[in-house]
């Protein structure tokens, strides 16, 4: 099953941040698509050698705290 995850990317100083709130991992670039990649490969390398329990905790846990808002 693949699950879809949320890139935040905001403009920081001269560069860019790229954040996922489901498992708490940010990175960042000199621009947006720099961020975004540089956010994809710390993600793939977070599920690439976390604990399957680690995994649950962190996805799960962010899930329940992450309440969404329609304004």
């Amino acid at each position: 099953m693949q699950k879809q995850l949320t890139a935040i990317i905001e403009r920081e100083g001269d560069g860019y941040v790229a954040f996922c709130p489901e498992v708490d991992i940010a990175s960042q670039g000199d621009s947006i698509e720099e961020a975004r990649e540089n956010l994809r490969e710390a993600l793939e390398l977070f599920f690439e050698t976390a604990s399957p329990n680690e995994i649950q905790q962190r996805v799960h846990s962010k899930a329940q705290s992450v309440r969404p808002s329609f304004n």
